[in-house]
């Protein structure tokens, strides 16, 4: 991904610090990614221990990314132990799903709190022993909530797709199966604002098309991350062709962020954007 091409792109990037910074604490991954030349950021849920964290917690996390001067512009609800055997917690039965609902009204202040305009829902594993349909109809319930408090912020709803050798109980392992969701979800609430996470790194672990899946549902996509394939590593460590799928995506009409959702690899975090120039972290 030639750094040249990548500066002329216009792109918006964004830093996951769930994923790159983590050998910083929390409260110090913002001042990390806006130092690496960053202005905006997104992040799993970040206490897995805790869907309803004391608001000391959230006021200091808040704290940090106002103080390093970053834009949190996409924020995970609570989705289970992740990183982790968890997959996300909206869809299985009893107490996960209870903690979910707990959440989406903690996740969605939060995100109100710093004009985060995003709000990722993973879906959750299959469950032995649960019917299919039970979790599913469990998880329209609490996507149709999940909804209405983004919508009460002016916020868009998100459901990903993954990656089937990564996450083999996961249901939603194509676009297409993602898009099911989203349209579900949408005619449920009349909101219309579901939307599909476009994370080009499972897609490719699944084979599927990423011309052909960019071309049919850029319109529907709220939000796109990126990785290489494989590894899962900076872009330039695999063999994906992202400048060229970035690319696609602007032509088909999508202007919004891309996630940098990738592994450092054996280096510090802040060594793992030298295939994007400087001037080109900053969102214009």
């Amino acid at each position: 991904m030639p750094g040249s091409e990548t500066a002329a792109t216009g792109q918006r990037f964004d830093v996951n610090l769930s994923i790159l910074f983590t050998e910083l604490p929390l409260l110090e991954r913002p001042a990390a990614a806006a130092a690496a030349g960053f202005t905006a950021v997104e992040l799993w849920w970040p206490w897995i221990d805790a869907p309803a964290p004391e608001q000391s917690r959230l006021d200091a996390l808040q704290r940090a990314i106002e103080d390093a001067g970053v834009q949190l512009v996409g924020l995970n609800f609570y989705a289970g132990q992740l990183p982790g055997p968890d997959r996300g917690a909206l869809s299985i039965p009893g107490e996960e799903s209870e903690r979910f609902r707990a959440n989406i009204d903690v996740a969605a202040g939060f995100a109100e709190s710093l004009g985060c305009k995003a709000l990722n829902a993973l879906y959750g594993n299959r469950v032995e022993g649960v019917d299919p349909a039970v979790q599913d109809d469990l998880a329209l319930a609490n996507l149709a909530l999940a909804a209405r408090a983004a919508d009460r912020i002016g916020a868009t709803l998100l459901i990903e797709t993954l990656n089937r050798p990564e996450s083999p109980l996961y249901p939603l392992v194509s676009a297409p199966a993602a898009i099911e969701v989203v349209e579900g979800v949408n005619k449920a609430t009349g909101l219309g604002n579901a939307r599909f996470l476009m994370d080009l790194y499972h897609l490719s672990r699944n084979g599927e098309d990423l011309p052909s899946v960019i071309e049919q549902y850029a319109a529907r996509t709220g939000h796109v991350q990126i990785a290489d394939n494989p590894g899962r590593g900076a872009p330039g460590t695999g063999s994906l062709p992202l400048e060229e799928l970035l690319g696609l995506l602007r032509k088909a009409g999508y202007d919004g962020w891309v996630g940098l959702e990738y592994k450092p690899g054996d280096r510090p975090s802040a060594e793992a954007f030298d295939w994007l120039p400087l001037e080109a972290r900053a969102a214009r």
